[in-house]
């Protein structure tokens, strides 16, 4: 399997999304104390290195691999959760 086979199934995985929608409902609840960034950084972090460390790993693929590519498909999805949070905060009165 190639990296961009991989990062197509990471952003694919409805368990990847799920944690990091998670993620960013508890940080909008917890946000005053810990503040937005870094929950959301250590949150990217844990979903990128849980999933390989759980899941098993592809053959011949070393683990940093797969943990980089994770973290760049968290990031994405992030981002795209954070813009979805954005548009419906600014449709509510």
């Amino acid at each position: 399997m190639t990296l961009g086979e991989i990062l197509s199934a990471q952003l694919t995985d409805p368990f990847r999304l799920g944690l990091l929608v998670a993620l960013v409902v508890t940080m909008l609840r917890t946000e005053a104390v810990t503040g937005r960034w870094t929950p959301l950084g250590f949150g990217v972090l844990f979903v990128a290195f849980i999933i390989p460390m759980t899941t098993g790993r592809e053959e011949g693929l070393p683990l940093w691999q797969l943990v980089a590519v994770g973290i760049l498909a968290n990031l994405l999805l992030l981002a795209l959760v954070m813009a979805i949070r954005h548009v419906v905060l600014r449709m509510m009165p």
